[in-house]
């Protein structure tokens, strides 16, 4: 290994937040590889976890599996995740290391950590984390976000010393802004082993969704980017798929997608799971599901479909989806149009056809126990650091 590096992550919400999804999962899981591969690693976050906060000691450093978070609190304000004690903590600390990674935007964490390291001269990486799509812009909020974007993110991102994106189709989100922008370094996720065969009693929800037999599943938020609506909107074409949809609820949505299905008449096909779901629930989940379903109106990658392929199950996905292309291309299942009828029509041929999701699923697992490791992905990214931080230094070459 080449010298260790100090580095600093910065980003709104951490563990044990799960609330948040995947973001939460993979920037931890980054910071985990990057302290086992020998480098330092400190990780500021807040302790927001939605209405309340995270059950963790505050300003001091925690150990969480080797990497050091400090949680700091935020009284007001916290959609935005304002924190003065973490911005004070910045601007005393930040000089320390070698390079910063900031994730998120629109977020006041990542205007407080980009101002710091630039007054240090620290060179930094930012991740929007699949939250710079503008069709996902337009639909929500979208007059607060695009002043925020033009007074805030882009001066952020157009000083930065790399972009991070984890697919093709997030960097070409990113490029469609037409900014001036430093180089985007397209590095995936990685995935995790899945865990070592429990013997704990399963919930009685999950014991109830998996009764009926095989079924398509969808794990992740309930929300509305995640196009779930798409999947029960298809169910009317696809008279013999049964579909489990399980995750945090966010804003109420579980609620639409049952009524969707009440109004469409396939409530008895559905099954909404609206909570967090880990352990040997998880794990019963995926064992349960003939595929993996993924129709969102954006996702910059996929983790928990890559989930579903490292534990051998096929994905269907719409093009908007990252991981999509990787889909195509090691035929671990089928990427669809985000049409009803076509969504249908993959359902149908994929869950009608057993040993055609066994041929998809041992493909995706192959393809994903290859390449998509923490270990190498974490090398990835320290090798991005250090090259960041070499150009940094005095007398480096312009």
């Amino acid at each position: 290994m080449d010298e260790p590096l100090r580095l600093l992550h910065v980003v709104p919400t951490y563990l044990p937040a799960v609330r948040y999804g995947g973001p939460i999962r993979s920037v931890h899981a980054l910071c985990r590889e990057l302290a086992a591969a020998g480098h330092a690693v400190q990780v500021f976050t807040t302790s927001v976890d939605g209405p309340a906060d995270s059950d963790v000691p505050l300003m001091t450093p925690v150990d969480v599996e080797g990497v050091k978070v400090t949680y700091f609190p935020s009284r007001v304000l916290r959609r935005l995740y304002w924190s003065p004690p973490m911005g004070r903590a910045l601007a005393a600390s930040t000089a320390g290391f070698d390079a910063v990674h900031l994730h998120s935007v629109f977020l006041w964490p990542i205007l407080a950590g980009a101002r710091a390291a630039r007054a240090r001269g620290i060179p930094y990486v930012i991740s929007p984390r699949g939250m710079l799509v503008p069709e996902l812009i337009r639909r929500k909020s979208r007059w607060v976000k695009e002043a925020w974007i033009r007074l805030v993110d882009r001066p952020n991102l157009e000083a930065a010393a790399a972009i991070h994106a984890t697919s093709a189709i997030e960097a070409q989100h990113i490029r469609s802004f037409g900014w001036r922008l430093p180089p985007i370094a397209m590095i995936p996720h990685g995935v995790d082993d899945p865990p070592p065969p429990s013997k704990a009693a399963l919930s009685a929800d999950i014991t109830a969704a998996i009764s009926g037999g095989q079924m398509v599943l969808s794990f992740g938020r309930l929300s509305w980017e995640k196009g779930l609506d798409r999947v029960i909107a298809a169910l009317a074409e696809a008279p013999s798929v049964r579909v489990v949809m399980a995750g945090d609820d966010a804003g109420g949505h579980a609620d639409f997608l049952a009524s969707e299905a009440a109004r469409l008449g396939v409530s008895d096909r559905v099954t909404i799971i609206a909570r967090h779901v880990s352990g040997a629930d998880k794990e019963a989940l995926f064992a349960a599901a003939r595929l993996f379903a993924m129709t969102s109106l954006s996702e910059n990658f996929g983790i928990a479909a890559f989930e579903a392929m490292r534990r051998g199950v096929p994905v269907l996905a719409t093009p908007d989806v990252g991981m999509s292309e990787i889909v195509r291309d090691t035929q671990a299942g089928l990427v669809v149009e985000p049409t009803a009828s076509a969504i249908a029509a993959g359902l149908r041929a994929m869950f009608d056809d057993p040993a055609l999701c066994r041929r998809q699923g041992g493909a995706g697992q192959r393809h994903v126990i290859d390449h998509y490791g923490w270990p190498a992905v974490a090398r990835r990214m320290a090798e991005l650091y250090s090259s960041i931080a070499s150009a940094a230094k005095p007398g480096a070459a312009a």
